[in-house]
């Protein structure tokens, strides 16, 4: 397993080790004492899967503390492009985003921590897993509309399919005004 920190604090992305025969491959998804020693906390309590038809755009959501959620995320087919905000008001990263491309052939994952907005648009037809440090609550959920102008996310798609959910999300600016 191949864990590669980012230019910002926490977040890394993990390539698993992969080994290909003539029967197919196999790979751990998750190795909790090699995660660990990589700087991933051991407290995942939920696992949550999606499926998203190509050109959908979900998020950009979070959980707000006393639930703020953790997340190793990865697509078990497809490809996606997962995008994260850093909200943790006092990082030198806070209001930056990061996008990667996670997809089936890599079988890469994200570790996402506490503190940050976090979303994906489905490149191809996908099914999305990932795994929460804490519980879903509803009351905590929050979230930056995926379109806001601030940030100027580059999403990869024409004519994206959004949830009337996720329209009536926060603008960054409304976001932050709830921080400070």
């Amino acid at each position: 397993m191949n864990i590669i920190e980012t230019d910002i604090e926490g977040l890394v992305e993990i390539y698993p080790s992969i080994f290909k025969d003539d029967r197919g491959y196999f790979f751990e998804s998750y190795q909790q004492e090699k995660l660990n020693e990589g700087g991933i906390p051991p407290n995942f309590v939920q696992d949550n899967q999606s499926f998203s038809l190509k050109g959908t755009v979900r998020g950009l959501h979070l959980q707000k503390e006393p639930w703020a959620q953790g997340k190793l995320v990865r697509v078990v087919k497809g490809k996606v492009l997962d995008v994260v905000v850093d909200l943790r008001p006092l990082s030198s990263t806070f209001g930056q985003s990061r996008s990667f491309v996670l997809d089936d052939s890599k079988n890469n994952m994200l570790y996402v921590p506490e503190g940050f907005a976090h979303g994906f648009s489905a490149l191809e037809d996908s099914i999305f897993h990932y795994k929460c440090t804490n519980y879903y609550n509803k009351a905590s959920e929050s979230g930056i509309i995926w379109n806001d102008s601030t940030l100027n996310i580059d999403w990869k798609v024409d004519n994206p399919i959004v949830s009337d959910k996720d329209m009536q999300l926060l603008s960054f600016a409304e976001f932050k005004a709830t921080l400070f």
